[in-house]
């Protein structure tokens, strides 16, 4: 569920003020917790690294982005495999190629 209009896109300020304290293409990881904080144009360009629960997750920041939030391009979850007979049997098929 987006946010409503009259509010405003949600946009972390301490974001912004790292933002602007940095030149263009500067390769400096900003670090940050701000999972819900939406993409904005001037953060095209730089490197962020997302909190996902775990570690810093570094994610270039691009055109197509704008718009999003951070959290959208930081997995909290590490999909494993399902188990059973069959995987393995699908997985031995798929080694003997």
């Amino acid at each position: 569920m987006s946010r409503s209009l009259k509010k405003g896109p949600y946009i972390d300020d301490r974001l912004l003020k790292k933002v602007a304290k940095l030149k263009k293409g500067d390769k400096t990881i900003i670090k940050t917790w701000s999972r819900s904080a939406i993409i904005t144009p001037e953060m095209v360009g730089f490197i962020f690294g997302v909190y996902n629960g775990k570690e810093h997750v570094p994610i270039q920041i691009v055109e197509d982005m704008v718009g999003h939030k951070l959290g959208e391009f930081s997995p909290t979850t590490k999909f494993v495999r399902h188990g059973g007979k069959m995987q393995k049997e699908l997985e031995g098929k798929a080694s003997g190629k």
